[in-house]
């Protein structure tokens, strides 16, 4: 059996209609793009007055870890493993269809419910710059009923225009988050250069106000680890960049050098950033939706702060841009593989881009974000991401012991310590999460098995 799920899902797989036309430069901006977003331009600011005060720095530092040995884990299985990238198809050949279908039923939560929260974030940041032009929305179009409005218009907006953009084509949508990439650093290297000379070391003092890690009555978390789990969502994207592995030119190549460039890189943006966040304004004023742009107002640097948000709204729309490219393309697998519906498979001959899942995915993300206030999923969202973490470092382990002379152009150094050393940490960030996230997701992944076996099992290729 897992020799023949390994020719299934083989490197040497046939071309399924997708095109090749990602380099490695591609790919490490495309990580980029979805992991500079959310978590340096807003969870920095609530994790910091909420959960760790200035060692929101040590937060980002331990999910970086958490996230670097998973990521090592995802380079090793993209140099080896073909077909789809992603959790998704890395557990199809270390553990069989089942375990695989339930990775996947995760990823699916996972990216649609995070392009629908970046989604209302970039709302209202977008309606704050019409605003400031005498244009701004009526506060009716700009919320969720639940919030007093009668849809998120802005938000809706943003995941059609991006619907539209993935049907022409990847490649081109790789140029437009190659763009907006630069913008948000340009962004981010501005705020660096004013905050560095306006930090107060004062306002690191004291370091630590809610220790390392307690729950409060109400079933709240709070300290630094509380911390690593909230800004775990920050790290998202790195997993994106798996899931391109079908477009990737080399992908044996390439895909490791996206994966581990990109974390790399925003690990150290994300720690500079956060420190001289908490520098230059006291963690208890931070609390908001817009941290680095409000903490330029709080010491009058306005000309920046207007900078700033502009970054944030191409920022998060770079976000948005790759977790939907990866929700589509995850479909796609699991289509193509027999899990779902064979109508999602279908392969656009122009454009070739799978069509169907891309106006699939965006109707239904779109009217997620229009009607509803998601901020709130973001623990949910980071679960799921965790738990596939856990179970790609976990197949590392099993495709060496069961394929010991597979080539591997990339190997993940010191196995199996850092496999384990991912397993055990991406877990540890899990057990940090409140109870009523587990509760959640443990919810999903049950909708999940009833769907497995009312339909996929039945139909998948690979019991045919």
């Amino acid at each position: 059996m897992a020799s023949s799920i390994f020719r299934t899902k083989s490197v040497e797989q046939p071309d399924a209609g997708l095109k090749r036309c990602l380099s490695a430069f591609d790919l490490t901006l495309l990580g980029i793009g979805a992991i500079i977003g959310t978590g340096i331009f807003v969870l920095t600011g609530i994790a910091a007055a909420n959960q760790a005060g200035p060692a929101v720095v040590l937060s980002f530092i331990f999910a970086g870890i958490a996230c670097a040995f998973a990521a090592l884990a995802y380079a090793e299985l993209a140099s080896t493993v073909g077909g789809c990238g992603s959790a998704y198809g890395y557990s199809y050949v270390a553990f069989g269809e089942f375990f695989a279908w339930i990775i996947g039923w995760d990823l699916l939560l996972e990216y649609a419910i995070s392009v629908a929260a970046v989604a209302n974030g970039w709302s209202g940041y977008f309606n704050n710059a019409l605003a400031a032009m005498g244009m701004g929305l009526p506060e009716v179009f700009t919320k969720a009923p639940a919030l007093g409005g009668i849809i998120n218009l802005p938000a809706v907006s943003i995941i059609l225009i991006l619907m539209g953009l993935l049907i022409v084509g990847v490649k081109q949508s790789a140029q437009l988050n190659m763009g907006m990439v630069f913008v948000k650093l340009l962004a981010i290297i501005i705020f660096i250069g004013v905050a560095v000379f306006n930090v107060h070391p004062e306002n690191w003092h004291p370091f630590m106000p809610y220790g390392w890690f307690s729950t409060l009555p109400d079933g709240k978390t709070i300290g630094v680890l509380a911390g690593a789990s909230l800004v775990f969502f920050a790290y998202v994207g790195f997993d994106a960049v798996s899931t391109a592995v079908e477009e990737a030119k080399n992908p044996q190549r390439d895909v490791p050098i996206g994966i581990i460039a990109s974390l790399v890189f925003c690990t150290l943006i994300y720690i500079i950033v956060s420190g001289l966040l908490t520098g230059i304004v006291n963690y208890s004023q931070l609390g908001v939706s817009s941290p680095v742009a409000h903490a330029l107002q709080l010491v009058g640097v306005n000309w920046a702060s207007a900078l700033v948000s502009t970054g944030v709204i191409a920022g998060l729309t770079t976000v948005m841009l790759v977790l939907y490219y990866g929700l589509t393309r995850i479909i796609f697998a699991m289509s193509r593989d027999g899990l779902l519906s064979s109508f999602f498979a279908e392969v656009n001959p122009k454009t070739q881009t799978p069509v169907r899942v891309i106006v699939i995915c965006g109707l239904v993300m779109a009217l997620i974000a229009g009607f509803f206030p998601l901020g709130e999923l973001a623990e949910l969202v980071n679960i799921g991401t965790l738990a596939a973490f856990v179970l790609v470092c976990f197949g590392v382990i099993i495709l060496r012991i069961r394929r010991p002379h597979l080539p591997r152009p990339f190997k993940n150094p010191f196995s199996p310590l850092f496999p384990v050393l991912g397993m055990l940490s991406c877990g540890a960030l899990m057990a940090f999460l409140p109870a009523t996230t587990w509760l959640r997701f443990i919810v999903w992944l049950a909708m999940g098995l009833i769907v497995y076996f009312t339909y996929s099992i039945r139909h998948s290729k690979l019991a045919q």
